[in-house]
């Protein structure tokens, strides 16, 4: 009974101060609100990041080229054109699990059709790319093995390209376009994918046989890259492993510290792409945290404030009976109901402002259970903490002094 009568006590003293209740929470509905958004914020780039890196397959390896060092001057990997079209065949040939193999060769590129003109993506590939990567057709087909080995002039463009140059896709399709003077016809349009993990446009591209690219638009012999797809529900690190090992014999290097060529799986891919989003949405997450203890020290100070106004109350309390633990604990509970409450309405707040972020930025936001609860427990945590200071005060408050308190 004593513990009830103690509660109504809190809650009746907050009722009193309805607005003060209301400002003394702000600090903790404002913290729980920025813990939440900010870490939703996070996680909504870290899963559109993964999303586009699983849209370009989940079975997928990629062999690298070296990278190239001259006069000083360093390229990226894939600059030192140390693959060849053989390796890649070798790649299909000997290693079982492999289910498809593509060259890739790519450069910038201006594209015209009448009067109009386009900068985009070049991509040489063969008949497998299409998959390996698993895109679809909006409109027409992919070309063949035969149009690689004829060296055909046949294209594919992508939902961009088709935009910008046609308008429609149906529009596009059987049309003659010059890439660098030289004429290609358009055989299909590609399925939209969006941007990539990097941050291009996808759907910017276009798409023709890796051996016209090499020869007719490039002028070049080896290859920057070679990407696969494994057999579905085959572990990857294993094809790892012996690619690495067959490129190793092919290039007649002993020592795999060596190697000029570099081995990438889709997984190890996805990590990289993420770790930043994880290390920024940790960062956010922190940073938010601080504005929960800045509400915390909000609430103390407001709490000892009432304290001091209340001592003549606290004084006749403690005259008809109360104990000392009864004045601590009411005015804990005050404390708790503040966080608490600030929780609550800082979550509800929260998923407002993720749906402001949505509807007028497009920007992906994620909110989960984790960030809720770990939000909702460190206010909590807030009131207890902050709380007990002035609660002890109270408690300690001398009963005769109290009483002569003006």
């Amino acid at each position: 009974m004593r513990f009830f009568t103690t509660l109504f006590t809190a809650f009746r003293a907050l009722r009193r101060n309805k607005m003060r209740s209301l400002l003394t929470a702000l600090g903790i509905i404002i913290g729980v609100a920025a813990v939440i958004a900010m870490v939703g914020i996070g996680n909504g780039a870290k899963k559109q990041v993964e999303d586009q890196v699983a849209s370009m397959g989940d079975n997928v390896i990629m062999v690298f080229s070296g990278s190239s060092s001259r006069g000083g001057m360093h390229g990226g990997s894939g600059s030192a054109g140390t693959l060849t079209i053989d390796d890649a065949n070798a790649i299909a040939r000997e290693v079982p699990t492999v289910e498809a193999v593509t060259p890739e060769v790519e450069g910038s590129t201006r594209i015209s059709y009448g009067n109009q003109n386009w900068s985009t993506r070049l991509n040489g590939v063969s008949a497998d790319y299409f998959k390996v990567r698993s895109w679809t057709f909006s409109q027409g087909t992919p070309f063949e093995e035969r149009d690689v080995s004829a060296v055909a002039k046949v294209a594919l463009i992508g939902r961009t390209v088709s935009t910008q140059l046609f308008g429609t896709d149906e529009e596009a399709l059987g049309k003659t376009v010059r890439i660098k003077h030289v004429p290609f016809t358009i055989i299909g349009v590609l399925g939209p994918k969006g941007a990539s993990f990097f941050g291009r446009d996808q759907d910017d591209t276009i798409v023709v046989p890796y051996t016209s690219a090499m020869k007719r638009l490039l002028g070049i012999k080896t290859i920057p890259r070679i990407t696969l797809s494994v057999e579905r529900g085959k572990p990857l690190a294993p094809v790892q492993q012996q690619i690495t090992e067959l490129l190793l014999q092919r290039h007649n290097i002993a020592n795999e510290r060596d190697a000029d060529f570099s081995v990438r799986t889709q997984e190890e891919m996805a990590r990289m792409a993420t770790a930043t989003s994880s290390i920024m949405t940790t960062l956010l997450g922190f940073v938010a945290s601080i504005s929960l203890i800045v509400g915390g020290i909000g609430i103390m100070n407001i709490m000892l404030v009432s304290v001091t106004e209340r001592t003549r109350e606290i004084g006749i309390r403690l005259a008809i009976g109360a104990r000392g633990s009864d004045i601590l604990l009411q005015f804990l509970i005050e404390a708790i109901t503040l966080s608490l409450l600030g929780g609550m309405i800082g979550v509800a707040l929260a998923f407002g402002v993720a749906e402001l972020v949505r509807e007028f930025t497009e920007m992906p936001v994620l909110i989960t259970a984790g960030p809720v609860m770990y939000s909702f427990g460190f206010s909590a945590a807030v009131g207890i903490l902050f709380g007990f200071y002035p609660a002890r005060k109270a408690a300690s408050v001398d009963p005769i002094e109290a009483l002569r308190y003006e």
